[in-house]
């Protein structure tokens, strides 16, 4: 028997790709049905949903369902669930499909059919209600505001079979792990207590704190990177995974962390995404989410500690996977290392407060990156990125 955790709601994983074998006869018979095309967040979501990373939902979310989510991070059915996972159209293209038709899902960018789905529900939304209390913002400024104001005026209900996995299994080979495939690869080591690391930045000094302070209490860490489309100016997955890859290879133990990706887009929820990130990470086998300063944050909508409170406001039994909370990290001049406010006891002046935006900053500016920063191996790669954007 297992000891990892079970996945969400207490069943088993619910992939939603079809089985390789049926894919040629099902994408030909998704051909001649009508198109509906996606976004880049709504395709992410198809391959969420393929891959089991969503279980136990089986496709995009009702109107009962979406607002229950919304108001009370909870589904008809009472399951947990912090963000509403929904598929939008125009009102014209709605109007043409029937009840229980079946229809192609295709990715607006590549042209792909990436799902057929039986719409068995259509619906119109309150969007400003919807980032109120999703994003506590309806400012326009903010990325997942812009996205969710911009969508279809009509939402599209249903399951959904998937056809395709898109770019990912190809491109990102020794990082594209499934729910199914890190479970077993944490089984074979013996891992029952498995902490995830959320990244779409390569690791510096503070990060690298917190992935170690984990290692202390848990049997491994799983460093678990977005490969989904992030917001202008961040780094690429392919620079983040080598510069990651660096790190690991000279600063931590043999055997105690995992690389790995998945495909999700980043939505910059702040709180209400540390959530959707623990459940899914619950599917993905881990029993722990890191969850350090100012988690899925963006700008200043949300105080550095946010995504961690709200997992004092849960209902009990709502979520297994736990998050680890740990304080704002640091380097300590006179501690001569990594710190928080818990275990350093200087002043201010001696401490190198290190974040993404200003190492990027730094990086974009051809700044040196001192080693309080990050790491020379790691600085090394960024370098090289950066001089390869002039």
């Amino acid at each position: 028997m297992s000891q990892l955790v079970p996945p969400h709601g207490g069943g088993e994983l619910k992939p939603r790709l079809v089985p390789a074998v049926e894919r040629a006869e099902e994408l030909k018979r998704a051909a001649s049905l009508k198109k509906v095309p996606m976004t880049s967040r709504e395709t992410s979501d198809v391959i969420m949903l393929a891959m089991g990373a969503y279980t136990p939902l089986d496709g995009f979310m009702g109107k009962a369902d979406w607002e229950g989510v919304c108001a009370h991070m909870k589904m008809t059915n009472g399951l947990f669930w912090p963000i509403p996972i929904t598929l939008s159209t125009t009102k014209a293209l709605a109007d043409s499909i029937g009840a229980e038709e079946e229809v192609a899902l295709v990715d607006e960018d590549s042209g792909t059919i990436m799902a057929v789905m039986t719409v068995t529900e259509k619906y119109t939304i309150d969007r400003a209600f919807e980032c109120q209390h999703i994003y506590r913002t309806t400012d326009s400024k903010h990325p997942g505001v812009q996205k969710v104001m911009g969508q279809g005026e009509v939402n599209l209900a249903g399951a959904i079979s998937c056809l395709s996995e898109g770019e990912y299994p190809e491109k990102y080979k020794d990082l594209y792990l499934r729910p199914a495939e890190s479970r077993a690869v944490f089984a074979q080591k013996g891992w029952s207590k498995v902490a995830a690391f959320q990244t779409r930045n390569p690791m510096h000094r503070s990060h690298e704190h917190l992935a170690k302070i984990a290692v202390e209490v848990t049997d491994g860490v799983f460093i678990h990177q977005v490969l989904g489309k992030l917001k202008e100016g961040d780094i690429p997955a392919e620079v983040r995974t080598k510069a990651i890859g660096a790190m690991i290879d000279h600063y931590f133990v043999p055997g105690t962390v995992i690389q790995a990706g998945y495909p999700i887009e980043m939505r910059y929820a702040g709180p209400r995404e540390a959530l959707i990130h623990a459940v899914i990470r619950q599917n993905f086998g881990c029993s722990h989410l890191i969850v350090g300063r100012d988690h899925a944050g963006v700008g200043d909508y949300y105080g550095p500690f946010d995504a961690q409170h709200i997992f004092d406001t849960l209902w009990p039994g709502a979520l297994i996977t736990q998050p680890l909370k740990i304080d704002i990290t640091f380097y300590c001049r006179k501690c001569y290392g990594m710190a928080t406010a818990k275990t350093c006891p200087h002043g201010k002046e001696d401490q190198v407060n290190i974040s993404g935006t200003k190492q990027r900053d730094m990086l974009s500016k051809g700044e040196p990156i001192p080693p309080e920063f990050s790491r020379p191996e790691v600085v090394k790669i960024l370098q090289d990125y950066y001089q390869g954007l002039k």
